[in-house]
């Protein structure tokens, strides 16, 4: 724990990391907040917030439509209904902001924890440095449309970081996750279950079996609660991805949704093969990379490689849940000290500040270059997601040697190091 002159020192730093991000942060959140269409306005948060109103009304919750023009279901498990109940406790115009507040303050940590390596080297200016690489996080598009939409991908993003990067407090050693994080996580967007195959190849049971059981205890509960609900989310409504909108859209940047666009028909025995056969090989090239990065004690690229990992073979993978590409950055860029991890660092956020899925349909729609040419680029969050994969391998796994077995008594052990936020 820092001294009280140590905290002194870094809390001006700190200060001015905060004001840096919400100088930042202020247009973006101006124009979706205030001068954004209203019919447009926060439309997934109304979505949780509708969600968690049917089930204090009674109203079946997977009949539910927002209003028009929207007409957006509940596509959610029946427990993240519960965890919408916050969202009922002011007008909805505040809420919009209270969640957009929160998004900011979560990428925030977020960044702390995956570019600690890097802030490390600032000491008791990290908190400038955190504030500013923040700032420029905030205008990435993914998290930009998280803002947009009233997203839920920063929450399910930090619950995993802060579980799987989390370190004992009596020993200051890291067990590869307490599981609790990831299963909350995973019974509000399922997704995050990925984490769940990565311990069990790494024979974490204990942190497996922890966070299975919470997850089937919050969907126990929840189906007690909401029997009906729960049934009919279980046994209809998570086997329709179409409840989640046209998936064969530019939006959807899965494997599947690429397939959707370039394959053979939806439904066909080719499209399921193909399919599978790519969801395979993302986990036999991902598994074994996590397990690596779990074996040198690099968490934050677990979480990275694991990301990309479920939104590669996720049936629906929108632009916006591409947040995990914070921490891929973060991972990616260490110290900053390689210049050809600061390179591809780089290159990699300026390909998640620009709109290419979007150029890319343009592109399609207007026939100026080969088509070819136009799907790489409608398509290029799952080469984003690839390449990532690719260059965590290449650049940061090839690159380190398993370190030896630590002495848990040795106060000196690298391994004492938490993985806390960065301080100022």
């Amino acid at each position: 724990m820092d001294n009280p002159a140590t905290l002194r020192q870094r809390a001006p730093w700190l200060v001015l990391g905060v004001l840096v991000l919400a100088a930042s942060a202020f247009p973006l959140a101006w124009h979706y907040l205030v001068t954004y269409p209203r019919e447009n306005w926060q439309v997934d948060l109304e979505v949780y917030r509708e969600g968690a109103r049917a089930v204090v009304t009674g109203f079946p919750l997977y009949e539910l439509r927002t209003v028009q023009p929207q007409f957006l279901p509940f596509t959610y498990p029946p427990f993240a209904a519960f965890t919408a109940f916050p969202l009922l406790i002011a007008p909805f115009s505040v809420i919009g902001w209270v969640w957009t507040v929160l998004q900011c303050a979560l990428l925030w940590w977020m960044v702390g924890v995956a570019f600690r390596p890097l802030l490390r080297r600032f000491g008791h200016r990290a908190g400038l440095a955190q504030g500013v690489l923040a700032a420029g996080g905030v205008w990435l598009l993914p998290v930009s449309d998280g803002i947009r939409f009233g997203q839920v991908n920063a929450v399910i993003v930090a619950l995993c970081l802060w579980d799987v990067t989390r370190r004992s407090r009596d020993t200051g050693t890291w067990a590869g996750g307490s599981g609790v994080g990831v299963a909350l996580a995973t019974a509000v967007k399922l997704t995050p279950g990925v984490f769940w195959l990565h311990w069990a190849f790494t024979r974490r049971w204990k942190v497996l079996a922890t966070s299975i059981g919470t997850a089937a205890l919050v969907t126990v509960v929840a189906w007690f609660l909401l029997p009906s609900a729960s049934a009919t989310y279980w046994t209809d409504a998570l086997l329709d991805p179409g409840r989640l909108g046209p998936n064969g859209g530019t939006s959807n940047q899965s494997l599947r949704g690429v397939l959707l666009r370039l394959g053979p028909g939806e439904g066909s025995l080719a499209f399921t093969a193909v399919n599978g056969l790519m969801v395979i090989a993302v986990l036999a090239a991902a598994l074994p990379l996590a397990r690596r990065f779990d074996r040198l004690g690099e968490p934050v690229a677990v979480v990275a490689v694991l990301g990309m990992t479920a939104y590669l073979i996720s049936p629906v993978s929108w632009v916006h849940h591409m947040h995990w590409g914070v921490v891929v950055i973060g991972a990616v860029l260490g110290d900053g000290r390689d210049r050809r991890r600061v390179a591809v660092a780089l290159a990699g956020a300026v390909l998640l500040w620009i709109r290419m899925p979007w150029w890319g349909a343009n592109l399609l729609a207007g026939n100026d270059v080969p088509n070819l040419v136009a799907r790489v680029v409608q398509n290029s969050y799952s080469w984003w997601a690839a390449l990532a994969l690719l260059a965590l391998w290449l650049l940061v796994a090839r690159k380190q040697q398993a370190p030896p077995a630590p002495d848990q008594n040795d106060p000196d052990n690298p391994a004492q190091d938490d993985l806390t936020p960065a301080r100022a």
